[in-house]
């Protein structure tokens, strides 16, 4: 699967477990559920991963935590907050860039339509 592929199964999935368990839940319920429709779809991914940060040729593992990566290339972060703060686009390119991922999905489940709450973010795509 390339990225838009993943792109379009991420968004089917973002619409479904919204739809099903609407917003003002903690992050964690909502990544479960999302990851939960990965595996129930066959698509591989990793939850909470590890990001290091090189420094003079170093590996610095600092605790930077990606929600979920699907199929090794697009980064999922998950949110249920009020507003989207702009550290957090900020924060996601930065994970993009130190995992040398093209595409990232900031998702707010705290909406009343998801569409809203769904920001896609490339890094050189």
């Amino acid at each position: 699967m390339n990225e838009n592929e993943i792109a379009k199964e991420l968004m089917d999935i973002f619409f479904k477990v919204h739809k099903s368990l609407g917003p003002g839940l903690l992050e964690s319920v909502y990544e479960a559920a999302i990851c939960y429709e990965l595996k129930s779809k066959g698509i591989q991914f990793i939850r909470q991963k590890g990001i290091g940060v090189i420094y003079n040729d170093v590996k610095l593992n600092l605790g930077f935590r990606v929600d979920i990566i699907v199929e090794d290339k697009v980064i999922v972060e998950v949110k249920s907050v009020e507003g989207m703060a702009p550290v957090f686009f900020k924060t996601l390119l930065t994970y993009l860039r130190l995992a040398d991922k093209r595409l990232g999905f900031l998702v707010n489940f705290n909406v009343p339509l998801v569409k809203d709450g769904v920001i896609r973010i490339a890094n050189n795509l």
